[in-house]
């Protein structure tokens, strides 16, 4: 499996509100019937999440090599008789799937984590320990590429030393959606960055090293605020257990 953000140029980060109760039964069907049926269609399945504090919500993240290989892609899935066999069950789990954002590779960087080399096997039950977060930072039009130079700049280093890595990073991608039967969010402006903890333990070290550094606290936090113009959406993130990011 490549890194996902060397072979990918469009990625969707897709958060699907559930019926109270119905996430293991879409985890279930999308784990068993959906990675490598999507796969061959020429959509890469990125990763998988439970979100920690919303028990009816599952996040997901997919990626395409452009624009026109997503409508073309999108196009053989959907048309073709896995999801129509399993349609129905799917989405009968869903209150609402239109929640995406379109995004792009925000920066390639040497200390990202590419995904697992393999994707585990049908039918494995082994979890990572892993927790991943996923910050959505809401810049003004046309800010967020800004906003990624200031990641870059003046806060990827101190999260590296507080014990995050960084997976991937992401903007928004403003092309017109080529695939309208599946809705997206347009005219969004953000940037998107996921971080990996190997434990919950790490992440809750990762907290109280940033609490306790005044440069976070007194510099940087304050600069995360001017630079957007809502608060930051923070998803805390358990990997399924056939996720690639894992």
């Amino acid at each position: 499996m490549r890194n996902p953000t060397s072979a990918d140029s469009v990625f969707e980060l897709r958060q699907y509100r559930l019926h109270p109760g119905a996430r293991e039964t879409l985890i279930d069907v999308f784990d068993r019937e959906f990675l490598e049926t999507q796969e061959e269609a020429g959509i890469r399945v990125v990763a998988q999440f439970r979100d920690l504090d919303d028990t009816d919500s599952f996040v997901w993240l997919r990626g395409f090599a452009n624009m026109e290989s997503r409508r073309e892609a999108l196009g053989r899935f959907y048309g073709g008789s896995v999801w129509a066999r399993h349609r129905d069950v799917a989405n009968g789990t869903m209150v609402n799937s239109d929640n995406v954002l379109l995004l792009r590779p925000a920066n390639l960087h040497p200390s990202s984590q590419p995904c697992a080399a393999e994707r585990p096997r049908s039918g494995s039950t082994l979890e990572s320990s892993a927790l991943f977060l996923c910050a959505i930072h809401y810049t003004a039009p046309g800010k967020e590429e800004a906003f990624s130079a200031f990641f870059e700049n003046d806060l990827r280093l101190p999260l590296l030393e507080s014990g995050a890595t960084v997976p991937a990073t992401f903007m928004s991608e403003h092309s017109a959606n080529t695939f309208p039967r599946l809705p997206i969010r347009e005219g969004e402006s953000v940037f998107v960055a996921l971080y990996r903890f190997p434990t919950p333990q790490a992440y809750a070290t990762h907290l109280g090293a940033l609490a306790a550094s005044r440069k976070w606290t007194e510099e940087i936090e304050p600069q995360i605020m001017r630079r957007t113009w809502r608060a930051s959406e923070v998803l805390r993130l358990s990997p399924t257990s056939r996720s690639l990011m894992r």
